[in-house]
């Protein structure tokens, strides 16, 4: 096990966002080594803790899971920002912060001095991210920043569910997490260009930008090529055959992405595809989707998906189960990837959540040894009293 120190050990970030998107932001932020002081609202706190079920018990509190699940490796502290001294709290926090992520609606932190011009002109080493919905100008800035209000405006929903069914969003909050990695990506890249200037700066990331941005393929083909995508349930707009197909059993997915993988899925399943001509190239396979298609169904209802998914991967074709999320987890497990990462309270509960997917060197970064292990999401305040006395106390390096 690597014991390094993780590569942002030292760098302290004052969270104050709430929700999903920026919370992402400092918990990935806290898994790469940094410190990361939550900053929420007095005896209710992040909203999150309020979604539920499932409850998970926290040291005798139930716990919102979805809270617990974004917010691990955190201090909480509660400040009002409309109360004097609570304010003076958050703007000495910001002045040591080497990272401030916040989301509030625009204008707001200005208000109370701790907006951008103000925590840069004290602490002109700050990176400040900002996780915005649509924008911070104009009739932009009045939008609110909710996932659902992306998916739907950025065209994502339009593309997703059954060709005849209604539009759908995605199963799980994607926009909030694709801008949190975006903003992250930010922050440390101005985390390195302050290495080399000494000068922090702004980041400044929108859900609807991440979401257009995520739309890749889709979005090429509108702007490219005047084409406005439709949803096509789980086919592939430029791929075939790239679906969900129906064994004797149940349903599993095939991902072929070229003519040697087509190749190899016509000599395991039906030879004859492959002296097809309608079916010779991706461009005639996609234009004849629906007559391959249905010769694929008639030759795979006569096994089971297990027989299908081992007799493809044996002929080099991309064919795997469509699992449940616990059977997902199973399968990470079998596979010696440990998907599950325990993280503990100060009381010693166990809080199982996932791992962080990313991996530097021969494995995650660990703590420096002797260092306290990953805590848990913390319950609300729990660090009030720390904090207090953390901030009386001269920050490092002072004279």
């Amino acid at each position: 096990m690597d014991t390094a120190p993780r590569p942002l050990a030292g760098i302290l970030v004052a969270d104050f966002s709430r929700v999903v998107a920026g919370p992402m932001v400092a918990t990935i932020l806290g898994d790469l080594g940094a410190t990361v002081i939550k900053v929420e609202r007095p005896g209710t706190g992040d909203d999150t803790r309020s979604w539920g079920p499932p409850w998970i018990d926290l040291d005798g509190e139930a716990t919102s899971a979805y809270y617990l699940g974004i917010n691990r490796g955190k201090r909480s502290v509660q400040l009002d920002l409309r109360d004097a001294a609570d304010l003076d709290a958050a703007q000495r926090l910001a002045d040591r912060a080497d990272v401030l992520v916040e989301n509030f609606k625009p204008g707001t932190l200005d208000r109370v001095g701790l907006g951008w011009p103000a925590c840069a002109a004290r602490n002109p080493r700050l990176v400040y991210c900002t996780i915005l919905g649509f924008g911070d100008e104009g009739t932009a800035a009045e939008m609110p920043g909710y996932d659902l209000l992306a998916q739907a405006a950025s065209g994502l929903m339009s593309i997703t569910g059954e060709a005849e069914g209604r539009p759908l969003k995605t199963g799980v909050a994607v926009v909030d997490v694709l801008t949190a990695l975006y903003a992250t990506i930010g922050v440390t890249s101005a985390l390195a260009a302050r290495a080399a200037t000494g000068h922090g700066e702004r980041v400044r990331v929108s859900l609807i930008d991440a979401a257009m941005a995520a739309l890749l393929n889709q979005a090429s083909a509108a702007v490219m090529a005047g084409v406005t995508p439709t949803r096509g349930g789980n086919d592939h707009p430029s791929i075939a055959p790239y679906s969900t197909y129906t064994a004797a059993d149940r349903d599993f997915v095939i991902a072929c992405g070229n003519d040697s993988q087509f190749a190899g899925l016509a000599a395991a399943v039906s030879p004859s595809l492959a002296d097809d001509e309608r079916f010779a190239s991706n461009a005639s396979r996609v234009a004849h989707r629906r007559e391959l298609d249905r010769l694929l169904h008639d030759a795979l209802a006569t096994q089971p998906a297990d027989h299908w998914i081992a007799a493809l991967r044996a002929a080099g074709v991309p064919a795997g189960p469509i699992n449940t999320i616990p059977e997902a987890f199973e399968l990470l497990a079998g596979l010696g990837l440990a998907p599950v990462e325990p993280t503990a309270s100060a009381h010693g509960t166990v809080v199982a959540t996932v791992r962080s997917p990313i991996r530097l060197g021969d494995g995650n970064f660990e703590p420096d040894p002797g260092a306290h292990p990953r805590s848990a999401s913390p319950r609300l305040g729990a660090d009030d009293a720390w904090f207090r006395e953390w901030l009386d106390q001269p920050p490092p390096g002072a004279p």
